[in-house]
C-alpha cells in the first residue's frame, strides 16, 4: 500500500503530479515499446531509462544539440542530413508531457546524436596520421557504444553542451571558423590604410574603409558598431581585443581572408584527428613546439618542448606510450657520426674521453668495439657505418628519461640537459625526437608518482601501468584565449592540402 503524506485523504494523494522519477519512468516504459534497431542495445542496458528528458520535459541539452546540427556545415557536414525540422517538430509535440511523445523526442534525439557524433569524428580522406597501433586507428563506431560513453560522463548535458566527444583544439577551431564565415560579409577587396592607429571617435577616409572592411555602411565614423566589430575580429586573429585598431590589427585585415579560412579547414581536420578530453593523452604539437595532456575531460598540463627541425622533420603519427626508460643512452644518428664523432676521434678525441662506446650492430646484445678496430677515415667519409651511443649521465642527450611509443623512425619523447633551447620562441632544433621541458612532470602525470631510478645501472625500463595514446600533430592555427594564433608553416605542409 502507498503511504499518506499526514492530514492527506486517498483522493487528494491520487491528484498530486507525478514525480521527476515516476515520470521519467512513464518514458522508459514508452522507449521500451518504441526503440528497435541499434538504439536498443544502449537502452535496454539502461532499463530504457532517458537520457534526453528530464521529467516531464526535454532537457536543455537538446537545445545544444540542436545548435550544433544547425552549424555543422562548419563540420563539412549538411544539417539537413540530421533532420533539425523534423527534431524541432518533436520537440514541440513532447511539451504536452505526454508520454509517448516524450519517447518519441527522446529517440529520435537519440538517433541524431549519435550520427552527428560519427560523422564529426570520421577523419576526411586523405588524412596524414600514421597510426602505429591499431587500436588507435579511426573505426566506424556503433550509435549505442557513442550513447554510452555519452552517458558515462558526469554530465550528460555537459558532456552536449561541450561537445566532449571532440578534442578541445577542434571546437575552439570550429568556434573561430564561424567567426570567420559571419565576417565573410566584409569587402575582402578593400585595404585599409596603415597610416595611423584608428579609435573610437575618429573619422576619415582611412575610418570609412574600415567600416566598409568590416561589413558596415561607410558613414558612421568610429562608432560603438564599429568597435564591437574590431573587437571581435581581434578575438578571432589572437590579437589583444581591445577595439583599436592599431598596426597589428591592420595588418591582419589586410591580409586575405581567404587564406585564412583555408587554414583554419585545414587545422580543422588535423584536430579532428584527435580525441575527445575523455581519453587520457598527449598532444605534441610540431608547429608551436607545446604539449599538452589531458584526462578525465580536463587540460592536466602543457609545456614547451623542442621538436625536429626543417630538414628532420618530427612526423604526424600516433602511439601507445608503454614504457619509460631511465637512465637512458643515446644513440648517436649515423649522419651525426659522420659529421661530428669520427672528425673528433681523427683530431685526436677518444670515445672514453667523450663518455661514447662504439658497438658492433644495432642487435640487442651486440659486441663493444675497441676504438681502434674502427676505420674513423671511412666513417667521416661516409664509406663504412658503425653505432655509437653516448652513456648515461648529467651530459647525456636524452637526460634521466625516455618515454617510449616504439615505432620504426626511432621517434620519443625525453629530456634534456639543453634547457636554453626552452627560451626561444621557435624551438624546431631536434633531429625529429620531442625534447620536453618538464620530463618528470609529465613523468609523475603518467606514473602518478615520482619517476627514479634505484640506483646508476643504465637502460632501467619501467612499463605504464596502462599506455597512453601520444598523437603527434601539426597546428599552423593554434587556440588562444578567445582567438586563434595563426603559426608560421615552419615543415612547408600547408601548401600540400586543399
Amino acid at each position: 500500500m502507498a503511504l499518506l503524506l499526514i492530514g492527506m485523504t486517498p483522493a487528494a494523494a491520487l491528484a498530486q503530479p507525478p514525480t521527476a522519477d515516476s515520470a521519467r519512468s512513464s518514458v522508459a516504459a514508452e522507449i521500451a515499446g518504441q526503440v528497435s534497431g541499434k538504439l536498443k542495445d544502449f537502452y535496454s542496458a539502461r532499463g530504457y531509462w532517458p537520457v534526453w528528458i528530464d521529467g516531464e520535459t526535454v532537457g536543455a541539452q537538446a537545445d545544444d544539440l540542436l545548435a550544433l546540427i544547425e552549424t555543422s556545415q562548419l563540420d563539412g557536414l549538411d544539417p539537413r542530413d540530421y533532420d533539425p525540422r523534423g527534431l524541432r517538430r518533436a520537440i514541440e509535440e513532447a511539451q504536452s508531457g505526454e508520454f509517448r511523445a516524450l519517447a518519441r523526442a527522446e529517440l529520435a534525439l537519440s538517433r541524431a546524436f549519435a550520427a552527428l557524433v560519427e560523422d564529426m569524428r570520421r577523419p576526411a580522406r586523405g588524412a596524414t596520421m600514421r597510426y602505429l597501433d591499431e587500436e588507435l586507428e579511426p573505426r566506424r563506431a556503433d550509435p549505442s557504444a557513442i550513447l554510452r560513453q555519452a552517458a558515462l560522463a558526469p554530465s550528460f548535458a555537459d558532456y552536449v553542451h561541450n561537445a566532449e566527444w571532440m578534442s578541445n583544439f577542434y571546437m575552439r577551431l570550429r568556434h573561430a571558423r564561424a567567426l570567420y564565415d559571419d565576417d565573410g560579409r566584409r569587402s575582402d577587396h578593400i585595404d585599409v590604410p596603415t597610416g595611423r592607429t584608428l579609435k573610437p571617435g575618429m573619422s576619415g577616409a582611412d575610418v570609412e574603409a574600415l567600416r566598409e572592411r568590416l561589413g558596415l555602411h561607410y558613414e558612421g565614423g568610429y562608432d560603438r558598431a564599429l568597435a564591437a566589430r574590431v573587437r571581435r575580429f581581434q578575438a578571432v586573429e589572437g590579437l589583444k581585443d581591445d577595439g583599436v585598431a592599431g598596426p597589428q590589427t591592420l595588418a591582419a585585415l589586410n591580409r586575405d581572408p581567404g587564406e585564412r579560412r583555408r587554414l583554419l579547414a585545414i587545422n580543422l581536420e588535423r584536430a579532428r584527428l584527435l580525441p575527445g578530453p575523455w581519453v587520457r593523452h598527449v598532444v605534441v604539437d610540431a608547429a608551436s613546439a607545446r604539449l599538452w595532456y589531458y584526462s578525465n575531460g580536463a587540460l592536466d598540463g602543457t609545456m614547451k618542448v623542442v621538436v625536429g627541425a626543417p630538414d628532420s622533420q618530427t612526423p604526424m603519427m600516433a602511439g601507445m606510450v608503454r614504457y619509460a626508460t631511465l637512465n637512458p643512452y643515446w644513440n648517436i644518428p649515423s649522419d651525426l657520426v659522420e659529421r661530428t664523432v669520427a672528425p673528433r676521434i681523427l683530431r685526436g678525441a677518444s670515445l672514453v674521453g667523450m663518455k661514447y662506446e662504439a658497438l658492433s650492430d644495432w642487435s640487442a646484445n651486440p659486441r663493444r668495439l675497441n676504438q681502434s678496430e674502427i676505420d674513423w677515415q671511412a666513417v667521416a667519409a661516409g664509406a663504412q657505418e658503425v653505432r655509437v651511443r653516448q652513456l648515461p649521465g648529467g651530459n647525456n642527450a636524452m637526460g634521466q628519461v625516455k618515454f617510449m611509443f616504439p615505432n620504426d623512425l626511432g621517434i620519443y619523447l625525453h629530456d634534456t640537459p639543453a634547457r636554453d633551447l626552452f627560451a626561444r620562441p621557435a624551438r624546431q632544433f631536434s633531429n625529429g625526437c620531442v625534447r620536453l621541458e618538464d620530463a618528470q612532470r609529465l613523468g609523475r602525470w603518467f606514473f602518478g608518482e615520482r619517476l627514479a631510478s634505484a640506483d646508476n645501472a643504465p637502460e632501467q625500463h619501467r612499463p605504464l601501468p596502462q599506455p597512453v595514446p601520444v598523437y603527434l600533430t601539426y597546428f599552423t592555427a593554434v587556440p588562444e584565449g578567445d582567438g586563434v594564433r595563426f603559426i608560421d608553416d615552419v615543415y612547408g605542409r600547408d601548401g600540400d592540402e586543399p
